[in-house]
């Protein structure tokens, strides 16, 4: 299979007790089975989230499925997804320069080894 690697950014808001909740949220077996389903359902077939202090760090392999502009309609007509984008909502924040109406921002890679 042919993968394709996307890293994007986010930050949460500055809070230590609702970084720490958020973790909770996305510690193994706490990210609710429609989500998982709906990753993998875009093509998504590996995600990564890393944390430092409150900035977020994802990275994403998928396969020659996925589209982000699809999984975007995906999400949009999925009640749950909805449901789980309003919870986050409660920790995240679009880094500054987020396009509006986005939340994760797409990183540009300026090395590889």
């Amino acid at each position: 299979m042919n993968t394709k690697r996307h890293c994007l950014a986010l930050d949460l808001k500055n809070d230590p007790d609702l970084i720490e909740a958020y973790k909770k949220y996305h510690a193994p077996g706490n990210v609710w089975p429609e989500i998982t389903k709906s990753i993998k359902d875009a093509g998504i077939v590996d995600m990564e989230i890393y944390l430092t202090e409150n900035r977020l760090f994802m990275m994403m392999e998928v396969d020659e499925t996925f589209d982000p502009e699809k999984k975007a309609r995906m999400d949009a007509a999925n009640p749950k997804v909805q449901e789980w984008e309003d919870l986050m909502m409660t920790f995240q924040q679009a880094l500054p320069w987020a396009p509006e109406g986005r939340k994760w921002v797409t990183m540009e890679r300026i090395f590889k080894l």
